[in-house]
Parts: C-alpha cells; structure tokens; sequence
C-alpha cells in the first residue's frame, strides 16, 4: 500500500474512478430528466440550464443518457473482468496441476479459440440477441477469458514444482484444494492487475460493439451507443460525441493508471518497489 500510494499517477487514477463510480450511482439525483424522457421543445439543444450536457436529435438529455450510459459501461466492465480472471484462473492453474493429456487438450482448445476471429463471434452473437447487456457479459466472457488462461498456466506450470505443493499433495490434498488454496493465491499479484486492465479491455470492446450497433441496443443507453449517435454531429452538435467520448478517455485511463501501479506496487524489482525496500 505504500509503494501504491507513492504512485501519484496510481492515485490519481483512483481518485478519477472512485468520482466516475459516484457519477454513476448518484448523478442521476441532480437532474430531473431520466434517459428515457425526451424533451420535445428542446431537440439538438446545446449544453445550458436547463439541459447540462445538452439534448440529441430526439430530445433526450444527454446528461442523463451519460449516467446511466456510464453506469452500464462500468457494470458490463467490471463483471466480465471478474468472470474472465475467475475462468482463466481456475482453466490456466488447473491445466498447469494436471499435466498431462488434460494440460495439452486444454491448452489446444485455448490456442484454437485465440486463432478464432471473436469479434466477428461477438457481434453476430449479440446482435442475434437483440443486444441485452446480460447477454454481452456472457458473449464477453466466454471469447475473453483465454489470453490471462494462457499467461497464468505459464506462471502456473512453476508453482506447481514448489515444495508446498510437492508435500500438500504427498499429504494426500485434493488436486482441486491445491489449485484453489495453493496455487491461485500466489498468483495473486498477477490476477489484480489483470482485473484492472481486463476492465480497460472490456470497456473498449463494448465501446466499439455498441459503436457498430452490434452492442448494447435501444431504449437502453451505454457510452458505445452515445458514441454512436454522435459520431454523425461531430461538427453540427460536438457535444453529443465530446461527453461520452470524454467519459470514455476517463475511465479507461484511470484503470490503466492503477494497473500500473499495482504492478509497480506488486513487483519488488520495479523502480516504486526498490524504494520501498530502501525505506
């Protein structure tokens, strides 16, 4: 914590996170618009009292389209991250414990669903389900999880040499106690900073799906969908893109700003590491 803390970048990005994370839950209580009000007298408005962020086409305010868009962006993000480092945690140790036929049938389905053109997967599969963001967690997930699989079963395949595992399996410990109380723990540093970075990745993908109308679908809003409507009006209406494009910008830098530091925290051969040692 103190190496982090140090981390005035890491800080930083915590601090934009936490205030996107109130933006989201509490942003809604300042305005008397919800997303699916429009507002018929004020169509294409510029940003002004009455409508902060100003109003599209159909006269929705955009304001509150970017609460609760940001809002959806944050819980699609934040569960895929947790569902993918959870699967590749459990398929990359368990196939690293194994050996053996199930640890070569395991690593070639992951090397075949990589070499798989997911994003095209993606947005079929999405599509065809009319876009619910349930379902965009499951699709996310499902063609997400096998890059951290594969890196954790690289780190995996030396935990399983130690000696602690050596004598919890002559104790006669069960193959799956040992990956979940003895192998995994220690893969602890390397699981936080791929949740961060996966909510980066995550946030990205369903930007660029929901960008392509692939995503999530009308009446309800993500910062994808906003991105979408406004890319047409950069020049007409620049607010109907600049809001959710700089929510965007924010959010995805502030996770990468944690990442980093958490990996400079968690790694005592870095730069922030070693002076922390020397203190």
């Amino acid at each position: 914590m103190r190496r982090f803390v140090r981390n005035r970048p890491a800080v930083a990005g915590v601090v934009i996170f936490l205030l996107l994370v109130l933006f989201s839950a509490f942003g809604g209580r300042f305005t008397s618009y919800a997303y699916t009000d429009a507002d018929f007298t004020a169509l294409t408005r510029p940003p002004g009292a009455a409508h902060w962020f100003g109003t599209n086409q159909g006269g929705d305010d955009i304001y509150a389209c970017a609460v609760h868009g940001l809002q959806r962006s944050l819980v699609i993000a934040v569960s895929v991250s947790v569902l993918t480092i959870v699967v590749a945690a459990l398929v990359g140790a368990g196939a690293a414990y194994a050996g053996g036929r199930v640890e070569r049938a395991t690593l070639a389905l992951v090397h075949f669903l990589l070499i798989v053109p997911s994003f095209l997967v993606l947005a079929l599969v999405s599509h065809r389900l009319a876009g619910d963001w349930r379902v965009l967690i499951v699709v996310l997930t499902v063609f997400g999880w096998m890059p951290t699989a594969r890196v954790i079963w690289s780190v995996s395949t030396s935990l399983r040499e130690r000696d602690y595992v050596t004598a919890a399996r002559f104790m006669g410990v069960g193959p799956l106690r040992i990956v979940l109380r003895h192998i995994i723990p220690n893969l602890g540093s390397l699981l936080i900073v791929n949740l961060t970075l996966g909510v980066v990745t995550t946030v990205l993908s369903e930007t660029a799906l929901s960008f392509l109308g692939f995503g999530v679908q009308t009446p309800d809003v993500s910062l994808g969908t906003m991105l979408a409507d406004g890319a047409g009006t950069v020049t007409s209406a620049p607010w109907l893109f600049a809001f959710p494009a700089g929510l965007v910008v924010l959010l995805t830098v502030s996770m990468t700003l944690i990442g980093d530091g958490l990996r400079d925290a968690l790694d005592p051969t870095s730069v922030t590491g070693s002076a922390g040692g020397r203190r």
